[in-house]
């Protein structure tokens, strides 16, 4: 359980990375589906609220030269978020998509109890059907 906390926790940051194999795997191994979704889901939540997190704190370095988006990307990426506004969340576990929204919302300081609530339904929401598609896929291999 803890590799797959460990391994949801950075699959939800920049890094590179996926749990659903191993969540699947874990499934096959017969351990409890419940615990299956709680630590994956409560891993890669924490996961995105680093980034959150790293979102919050990295706007106060835009006038750096290193700093890796532009003033008119960043005001781009405002307009953008503002537009969907939080409840882009949902989209959070999205490949490619999901990690760059969760930086938005700490940059552009979302509530961190509004960021853990909609985080939490798409996470949730994503491990759950993987489990779902797990039990009737997976099941005659396993």
């Amino acid at each position: 359980m803890l590799s797959l906390f460990l391994v949801a926790l950075a699959g939800a940051t920049l890094l590179p990375g996926g749990s659903e194999i191993w969540l699947a795997r874990l499934w096959c191994l017969g351990e409890p589906i419940v615990w299956l979704w709680v630590v994956a889901t409560s891993g890669n939540t924490l996961g995105s609220l680093t980034n959150v997190w790293l979102g919050r704190y990295a706007r106060r370095f835009q006038h750096r030269r290193w700093f890796p988006a532009t003033p008119e990307g960043l005001a781009r990426a405002e307009r953008w978020y503002h537009r969907l506004g939080e409840v882009s969340l949902l989209l959070s576990w999205l490949p490619i998509v999901g990690d760059p929204l969760t930086v938005l919302a700490g940059v552009f300081r979302l509530p961190w109890w509004r960021a853990v609530l909609w985080i939490l339904v798409a996470k949730g929401g994503r491990y759950a059907l993987v489990l779902l598609l797990a039990h009737h896929w997976l099941a005659p291999l396993c």
